[in-house]
């Protein structure tokens, strides 16, 4: 089997973008979005994405991207947990959760 060729990667590198910035307007729509059209949209994405990919290329899709951040994480977790979560957002928000329930405690009677 021969290798992909530079223009073959190429295409399939801005399709996984084309596919990364539609998920984001998705997301981020002030409308309602049709659930098929989401449906199948993240499903592309999430084939693309199981594709072979340089991490490089991995890691900035995944920072220029939240949603399909989010989503590669979620299709990752069986081998990798929530590794790419920052661990300050997550301890953050426990801390938060903690200082709430105690502060409601506090003024139930």
């Amino acid at each position: 089997m021969s290798a992909p060729s530079t223009e073959s990667v190429r295409s399939r590198a801005q399709a996984l973008l084309v596919l990364a910035g539609l998920l984001e307007r998705l997301e981020r729509s002030s409308v309602p979005v049709d659930a098929a059209q989401y449906r199948t949209v993240v499903i592309r994405l999430s084939q693309a994405l199981s594709e072979d990919w340089p991490q490089d290329l991995i890691d900035a899709l995944l920072k220029a991207h939240p949603s399909t951040a989010e989503l590669y994480e979620n299709l990752h977790y069986a081998h990798a947990g929530l590794s790419r979560a920052p661990l300050d957002r997550s301890v953050e928000s426990e801390q938060a959760a903690r200082a709430l329930l105690q502060q409601v405690a506090r003024t139930t009677p």
